[in-house]
């Protein structure tokens, strides 16, 4: 799931909050955000239970945890492209489970 959020400030930047992200998938989204000029603002772990913890390093057992990473870049498009990269490899993992699965 992703949410986009537009800021006027100085730098003229964009954010953009991808929720519920794959632990497996972080350090390519990382890689890839780093290669089209997006900075990584932050990376948080909410509890899917308790809605008030929150997280700003892995914890000890990251199970029961929803992983939120927030990217900011200048230009809207690098952002964009990240998320269209982003919506591929999910639609692509999510395939190949449904192959295994049957």
């Amino acid at each position: 799931m992703l949410t986009e959020k537009r800021c006027e400030n100085i730098d003229d930047k964009v954010f953009m909050e991808f929720h519920d992200v794959a632990k497996e998938v972080i350090p390519w989204l990382e890689e890839i955000a780093c290669e089209y000029h997006c900075r990584l603002e932050k990376k948080e772990w909410k509890s899917k239970y308790n809605h008030y913890v929150v997280y700003d390093y892995e914890p000890f057992c990251s199970e029961g945890f929803e992983i939120s990473i927030t990217l900011s870049c200048k230009c809207p498009n690098f952002l964009n492209f990240v998320r269209y990269l982003f919506e591929l490899k999910m639609h692509t993992i999510n395939y190949l489970n449904s192959c295994v699965a049957m």
